[in-house]
């Protein structure tokens, strides 16, 4: 599943890290992130480890617990989700455009089902159309939906989930693509 990830995120110009099997919103999906390497190095210096623990998020609604929040150490890209028919798109990325350019990837061909498309591409959801070989196509490139939302905690926390699966799953010398 690696390769074809890759091949997804390469077909939409998403340079960065994938992520994959990241539970979001009740979907297993994965993400492309860049690291920045900058911040990383920074909070590595001065203790501030990815706060992934959940516990720690909720918190976050109590200002008098925590009176300052950790920069972001990654950016993320976009979200890939995974589907066998193009039905399921929309429910598959209604919710995760708010937080990132959102893309399903779907085995090819798509050609002969345009409503479905159309619908995708009103929304503003990505299509990439994999073939049996592994050839990944854009038909229908996704668009930033995010500003339209404005940020969230559970977007801020989605974000050190991300740097903590990079920091333990990625070698450091693969985690700075531009």
């Amino acid at each position: 599943m690696q390769p074809l990830l890759h091949r997804a995120a390469s077909a939409l110009g998403w340079r960065g890290v994938v992520v994959p099997d990241v539970a979001v919103l009740g979907h297993q999906v994965s993400a492309v992130v860049r690291v920045r390497a900058d911040v990383h190095e920074w909070r590595s210096a001065n203790g501030w480890p990815p706060q992934a623990d959940p516990s720690w998020f909720r918190s976050w609604f109590e200002p008098a617990a925590h009176d300052q929040l950790p920069v972001p150490a990654v950016e993320l890209v976009g979200v890939l989700v995974g589907e066998s028919t193009v039905d399921r798109a929309l429910q598959s990325c209604g919710t995760l455009m708010t937080l990132a350019p959102c893309s399903v990837v779907l085995p090819a061909p798509q050609g002969g089902q345009s409503w479905p498309l159309i619908e995708l591409d009103y929304y503003g959801i990505g299509v990439v159309a994999v073939d049996p070989s592994g050839v990944a196509e854009l038909v229908v490139p996704p668009e930033d939906r995010s500003t339209e939302f404005g940020p969230s905690l559970f977007g801020r926390w989605l974000l050190e989930v991300l740097y903590e699966r990079v920091l333990k799953e990625v070698p450091a010398d693969a985690r700075v693509l531009g």
